[in-house]
């Protein structure tokens, strides 16, 4: 990524509070525009600081967009919602509130949905090898063990 010509710290500063204007952005995300901006530490400090205190930047409100947005239209399990926002380095603290957001009807709900859907594609079949797909295909949008081995054994039942 090329570096645009060196900004004033107002106009990174101004330039960074439209991106974090145009969606909810995490330090990391920031911290990397600043960089392309050409911006010295001292200057990204400065202007992250501005932004958490005009509250462009908050972390907390990420983390929960991310967490619902990932969910709704994704369909991503709480795992890997959780490997995604750590990968972002978001706390903790933070990850545990944005997991909140998640309805545990709704969660089942989708995780069903899903499944089924896998379900039906591989021609409804419970062969040994229909369920490891089913498996993987739960687990790599990050459900967990138990629910997506109590979603398959129900399915297998009922047909």
């Amino acid at each position: 990524m090329k570096k645009e010509q060196s900004l004033t710290v107002d106009e990174a500063l101004a330039k960074a509070m439209q991106y974090c204007v145009y969606q909810d952005r995490c330090h990391q995300e920031v911290e990397k525009k600043l960089d392309q901006l050409g911006m010295y530490e001292t200057a990204k400090a400065h202007i992250i600081n501005e932004l958490i205190k005009h509250d462009f930047l908050n972390e907390e409100r990420f983390s929960q967009s991310f967490a619902r947005g990932k969910f709704r239209i994704k369909k991503w399990g709480r795992l890997r919602i959780t490997r995604e926002l750590k990968f972002r380095k978001i706390s903790h603290f933070n990850i545990k509130t944005a997991l909140k957001e998640i309805n545990d009807q709704d969660y089942i709900a989708t995780l069903n949905q899903l499944a089924e859907q896998k379900y039906k594609q591989l021609n409804q079949d419970c062969s040994r090898k229909s369920r490891q797909k089913i498996y993987q295909y739960l687990a790599y949008r990050g459900y967990e063990n138990s629910l997506i081995y109590e979603t398959i054994n129900r399915l297998c039942q009922a047909s």
